[in-house]
């Protein structure tokens, strides 16, 4: 019997949390259309370099590399204005000046397109809601909205479902599921500032480091 291929275009930064969603989806029985964004983020090498090596530990296929230098030019965050000091203090009030105004809406509009072209049935992000930085675009409500909009957007036969597998995880959760899953932990990355040695005080390399505390295992990743 020749059962249809489910596949499931992921969103992948290189980092823990998009990573241990696209295994999940992998778990789940799908193939994986791996997507990446470089928009001039200050630690874009060392992003694309994780994520070919995730791509190629999962046995991907089908990889987009996508270029947004739209990013730059409209600049407004720490992680694409050098002029913007990136934090190291710790937790800020409000919504940190790490965020990227409507990344995520910008990030899945395109993974819709490209799940349309390629007839996948899932789009899959790694949001963390209750355990992230504070930004809008991680919000379940928000990512839900989303997913209505694209299918109001998209062809008829078009039905897509954003999987957020995260978003109500926190930290040393995500750590502990995945170690459950032989997730490489290694070949990921979450620091905001520096592309050889992760800086361990940037907001990114705190929730990380904390996650890690708390499951009562040490990351495997270099600190300076």
């Amino acid at each position: 019997m020749n059962s249809k291929i489910k596949k499931s275009v992921c969103v992948m930064s290189g980092g823990m949390d998009s990573t241990l969603s696209a295994y999940m989806m992998k778990n789940s029985g799908y193939e994986i259309i791996a997507i990446h964004f470089n928009y001039d983020q200050r630690t874009q090498t060392k992003e694309l370099e994780c994520f070919h090596k995730i791509c190629d530990k999962l046995n991907v296929l089908e990889k987009y590399v996508l270029d947004l230098d739209f990013f730059k030019q409209l600049g407004a965050s720490a992680l694409t204005d050098k002029n913007i000091e990136v934090p190291t203090g710790g937790v800020e009030e409000g919504i940190p000046v790490t965020y990227v105004p409507f990344r995520n809406g910008i990030f899945l509009s395109m993974a819709a397109a490209i799940a349309e072209k390629e007839g996948a049935e899932v789009i899959s992000i790694g949001v963390v809601e209750e355990d992230s930085s504070g930004y809008p675009d991680c919000r379940e409500s928000y990512i839900k909205s989303m997913q209505q909009s694209i299918n109001l957007g998209t062809k008829d036969e078009t039905n897509l479902k954003i999987e957020m597998p995260l978003v109500h995880l926190q930290k040393f959760q995500i750590v502990q599921k995945s170690l459950e899953l032989h997730v490489p932990l290694e070949l990921t990355w979450s620091c905001y500032k520096n592309d050889t040695q992760a800086c361990g005080v940037c907001d990114s390399c705190r929730l990380r480091l904390n996650g890690f505390n708390v499951a009562g295992v040490k990351d495997p990743i270099d600190y300076e």
